[in-house]
């Protein structure tokens, strides 16, 4: 892919969505490009991270251990999609694990590059940030959603009897 293209390819992205060329030319220098074969693991469940990831081509999911010893899929990435943006706000381990169902084309940022991008450039930086809120808040309100509709199903409710605080 040609530096036009990456750019163009990630102006697409909600992740850099509202970045003039100019900044999408910044950040795409920032990017590690890396191929990875079906079946690769990307990342593991409770690992520190330090980078999050833009998938260029392929088809990924992310797992998480489920309760009762099983992995369960929480969601599907596919190209324009990105994935592992809350170690880069959180500092705290890999909530799931991601793994390559098909061959993948990815795109790296690291912790690193994001620091970098605040020093060159703090308005990109604020944007990207912005953008990385945007998808947790669309993403934590499907959660919700789904959430209520299992308990609809069920006929059960999220909320519990809080417990009495001592005196």
């Amino acid at each position: 892919m040609t530096s036009a293209q990456l750019r163009e390819f990630l102006s697409r992205t909600p992740f850099f969505g509202g970045l003039d060329a100019h900044q999408l030319d910044r950040v795409a220098s920032m990017l590690k490009a890396k191929d990875v074969a079906r079946g690769t693991v990307i990342f593991t469940e409770g690992e520190q991270g330090r980078s999050m990831y833009v998938v260029e081509s392929g088809e990924l999911v992310a797992r998480q251990a489920g309760h009762q010893g099983r992995d369960v899929k929480l969601m599907r990435m596919r190209a324009g999609d990105f994935f592992g943006e809350t170690t880069l706000i959180e500092m705290q381990p890999r909530p799931f694990t991601v793994l390559a169902e098909t061959d993948a084309r990815l795109h790296e940022l690291t912790n690193m590059d994001l620091y970098n991008l605040y020093k060159q450039d703090v308005n990109a930086y604020v944007m990207v940030l912005q953008n990385i809120n945007r998808e947790l808040c669309r993403r934590l309100r499907g959660a919700s959603n789904r959430l209520a509709d299992i308990a609809d199903d069920e006929d059960v409710t999220q909320i519990t009897t809080p417990v009495p605080r001592p005196r």
